[in-house]
């Protein structure tokens, strides 16, 4: 595995410690597997995907079991410590090497150019920043290396955005791990200097009420070829 040490960059095993909203994300995160139709959106999300790959902010696994085969190897990063444990557990059950590894999205503990693609999966929502977190993922992936994303952000019309920014500015991240609901994935990869691939706008859950944290995208990014 291509770790590295952490130099100046360096953060705390647990550099995230919500174990109440742990709990919680673990209990509604498997029941959204049949319920919200997430079993299905984590296949898209993983299709096609070879070679080494970085997950960040890999929860509690739920994603491992959807790899392809033709991925060698998963190294998981997972800065919270409930989550990350069960994150352990599921990768024991993966069909592909696991290797989950405490860290944080902005201090990436691996070596640069390391992987094949980079898994972002409703993590940009919720670290602290976002530029230095979508440097890392430049960093560590090699040139012409593939990012997928699932995210949630803003979306709706203006009083849908007034509401997500309300939350934003009060409860939301307190009471939900650190999540903000009107960060844009798209605009944040391509100013990172991600070439923007195939994306969609998904509403979760797809059949059901709107609410402020409906609105997600699902695509594809590239790091450009030749490195700047």
């Amino acid at each position: 595995m291509a770790l590295r040490s952490a130099g100046s960059g360096k953060v705390s095993r647990d550099a995230v410690h919500h174990p109440l909203f742990a709990r919680f994300y673990a209990r509604i995160s498997v029941n959204a597997e049949t319920r919200m139709g997430m079993g299905g959106l984590r296949d898209r999300l993983l299709a096609g995907l070879s070679g080494r790959v970085i997950e960040i902010g890999a929860g509690n696994g739920l994603n491992f079991a959807h790899y392809p085969s033709a991925v060698s190897e998963v190294v998981a990063i997972e800065p919270e410590r409930l989550l990350r444990k069960l994150a352990v557990e599921s990768a024991l059950r993966a069909g592909v090497p696991v290797d989950v590894v405490p860290g944080a999205a902005e201090a990436l503990p691996v070596k640069s150019e390391a992987f094949d693609a980079v898994v972002l999966s409703l993590v940009l929502c919720s670290v602290r920043d976002v530029p230095r977190a979508l440097g890392e993922v430049r960093r560590v992936l090699r040139p012409g290396g593939v990012v997928r994303f699932f995210e949630h952000g803003l979306g709706g019309g203006p009083a849908m955005h007034f509401t997500q920014r309300a939350l934003d500015r009060t409860v939301w991240p307190l009471v939900s791990g650190g999540c903000h609901l009107s960060r844009e994935p798209v605009a944040a990869l391509r100013a990172a200097g991600f070439e923007i691939g195939p994306y969609r706008q998904v509403m979760m859950p797809e059949q059901g009420p709107v609410l402020p944290s409906s609105y997600c995208v699902l695509g594809t990014a590239w790091r450009p070829q030749l490195s700047e």
